[in-house]
């Protein structure tokens, strides 16, 4: 919602009473403070994990009760299963490309052939670390039985996003077969969910805090190692996530009908907390109030989104492959073509389910590898030599994953003839007529939430 004048014009907040103003304020002193004092910045961390807790706390309560008023909203299983479909199908393809982008672009440059470099000691703890927990992976059958909880409060409390995206499905597809029966239930449930955007909108006065423990502790950590250490990797890492968005996400988006560079403008919030906490699940509450303003209709944002986070990491999908093949280079390892198309394979698999948060990736890294442990016998020190810069990937694999995310979701509106493409055209081209402030007040409620938007304009 946007601020009038008396004679009707629009005046604008000023620029200290938007988040990212903050946001940014708190990255560059964070930087400068482990410049300064690394000693004192490296013990920062847990203002970040505490941000971060504090939004993870919310989420899983959150999605559930979005995806089942949405699903369940619909009214009609048979649409719900092809919006599902639809999802999926996008999903997979998206992420494919991300893999033979990631493989293509570093065998082309080769990062590491030659590299004659020493984990430190640290870097190998943490390298140690992934393989432990990657070794309790099993495949295809364990990520099946992954889809499924223990049991119903386990879905909630276990911080498996895929598991309560599956419940909630359940719940919607029981409520639908329900009829008018189940409309208390609905309508119980989108008071919660009103609730809880309630409680995210008071959490978020925390994010600059949060992008300051972070990016404190990630200089102060690293120091200036960051600046020499893997760089050709980082680099060309970074410059494949952003070919990526303008070239394959920028294509997608025109085909749909808006621009890519006007979409990222209208995220920016988002993105410069996912900058300083290196988490895209920190933003997924503000990314389904976000998108549904902007024309796509609730119950697409509501199952699309939550998938997303699960399905469709494709940052996370270009650094399977550009650090399975690196590590590959790095240690000698001859992969021929076809073993890299088995790796990529399942990778596509590997890749999904894997949490937006913090660290994830190199755990995902580490199952991969361990499954080709015969043609990439070394495969330990190079998770220990990419553990040293992971930190500074894990931002971009965020970054790439939220805003691929975000398009996906309008992609599949788009499909499914549920977006307004003539409100969606108009808060690209001026982001201040969402004002998430207002979004976001429990009053407004979340079945509110669109009409608010449209009427600022």
């Amino acid at each position: 919602m946007l601020a009038t004048t008396a004679a009707g014009g629009r005046t604008r907040k000023p620029i200290y009473r938007h988040l990212y103003f903050w946001v940014l304020v708190s990255i560059a002193a964070g930087i400068l403070v482990g410049i300064l004092f690394p000693a004192q910045a490296a013990g920062l961390k847990w203002l970040a994990d505490l941000f971060i807790n504090l939004v993870k706390m919310v989420i899983a309560p959150t999605i559930f009760c979005t995806i089942v008023v949405g699903i369940a909203g619909l009214g009609n299983l048979a649409k719900a299963g092809g919006l599902a479909l639809r999802t999926i199908m996008y999903f997979i393809v998206m992420t494919l490309i991300a893999l033979v982008i990631g493989m293509i672009v570093v065998n082309i440059l080769q990062p590491g052939v030659g590299l004659d470099m020493q984990p430190s000691a640290a870097d190998l703890k943490a390298g140690a670390d992934a393989q432990k927990k990657a070794a309790g992976t099993e495949g295809f059958t364990g990520f099946i039985l992954h889809l499924v909880p223990e049991s119903f409060v386990g879905a909630f409390t276990g911080g498996q996003l895929i598991q309560v995206l599956v419940l909630a499905v359940l719940v919607a597809v029981a409520i639908g077969m329900m009829g008018e029966r189940g409309a208390k239930a609905l309508q119980a449930l989108d008071t919660v969910a009103k609730i809880m955007f309630g409680v995210i909108k008071i959490v978020m006065y925390a994010a600059p805090v949060g992008a300051f423990g972070g990016m404190a502790y990630t200089i102060g950590t690293n120091g200036a190692k960051v600046l020499t250490s893997l760089a050709f990797l980082m680099i060309a890492f970074y410059l494949t996530c952003v070919l990526f968005i303008i070239l394959v996400l920028g294509g997608v988006a025109k085909l749909a009908g808006f621009n890519i560079f006007r979409f990222i403008r209208f995220i920016k919030d988002e993105l410069l907390i996912v900058l300083g906490t290196s988490s895209s699940e920190a933003v997924l509450p503000r990314m389904l109030v976000k998108l549904e303003a902007a024309g796509a209709q609730k119950s697409v944002v509501g199952l699309t989104i939550p998938t997303g986070y699960s399905f469709n990491l494709d940052g996370t999908c270009i650094y399977l492959t550009m650090g399975a093949l690196f590590i590959a280079q790095a240690t000698g390892a001859h992969l021929p073509l076809w073993t890299q198309i088995g790796l990529l394979l399942f990778m596509l698999l590997s890749s999904k389910g894997a949490a937006g948060v913090t660290g994830a990736g190199l755990v995902t890294l580490a199952a991969s590898l361990v499954a080709f442990q015969n043609v990439i016998p070394e495969a330990s020190i190079g998770i220990a030599l990419i553990a040293g810069i992971d930190r500074f990937m894990s931002e971009a694999r965020a970054l790439t994953n939220l805003i691929g995310n975000g398009v996906g979701t309008l992609v599949v509106a788009r499909w499914q003839n549920a977006l307004d493409r003539e409100q969606l055209d108009r808060v690209l081209r001026d982001p201040s007529l969402v004002d998430m402030d207002e979004l976001m007040k429990v009053e407004n409620g979340v079945g509110e939430k669109k009409d608010k938007a449209e009427s600022s304009s």
